[in-house]
């Protein structure tokens, strides 16, 4: 998951110890059917660089990487980003993805980035920490690039994960830096929760 949290004086510290505690129920065990939503609309061929920012245990990242994008999923936690190195390297992925510990409020890749599958990473953040997210991913991404946002819809306060409501993801992603192209439906979670899809691109 994502890099900070509510009374969490050490982001990597308090996501760690949900993974110690076994407490990661966001974690479907397989790819999001999400990303199948991206991936039959998105307009990027095969070899573009994909960033998976607060990607847990990764199960998107070496789904990626088989279908021929390069991947970099990103974690604050060390124990899921352990666990996708081994699982990249047990399939033969490592030339095409990789995995790596960083804050996203600090980190910046070296090269600008085609696409972001943001999926677990905004809706862990308070959102007093929207607006400088909002600001790194449009810094990571290229002109052009698509970021394809899965906007969690909790209905309650407080979090996370905490709701992103569709108005306050239209302010915090303005049509002066965001072209909103495609609606991508829903996906259900089994909590009653649900995302609500976007593709976006950078101008």
């Amino acid at each position: 998951m994502q890099s900070s949290a509510p009374g969490a004086e050490n982001p990597e510290q308090h996501w760690q110890a949900r993974y110690d505690a076994g407490s990661t129920r966001w974690d479907r065990g397989e790819p999001s059917p999400s990303l199948e939503r991206w991936l039959a609309l998105t307009d990027l061929a095969p070899g573009a660089h994909v960033l998976v920012p607060g990607c847990g245990y990764g199960h998107e990242v070496p789904e990626l990487a088989e279908r021929g994008f390069r991947v970099t999923g990103l974690d604050v936690a060390p124990t899921p980003v352990e666990h996708l190195q081994a699982e990249l390297e047990h399939r033969g992925l490592q030339a095409h993805a990789a995995a790596v510990q960083v804050d996203m409020l600090d980190w910046m890749p070296e090269a600008p980035a085609d696409a972001i599958y943001e999926q677990t990473s905004l809706c862990a953040l308070p959102p007093a920490q929207w607006e400088a997210y909002a600001d790194r991913l449009r810094r990571w991404l290229r002109p052009g690039g698509e970021l394809f946002a899965c906007f969690m819809q909790t209905g309650r306060d407080g979090g996370p994960p905490y709701h992103c409501a569709l108005p306050d993801m239209q302010a915090l992603f303005p049509e002066e830096h965001w072209i909103w192209r495609d609606d991508a439906g829903a996906t259900e979670h089994f909590n009653g929760k649900h995302e609500i899809l976007r593709r976006l691109i950078r101008r």
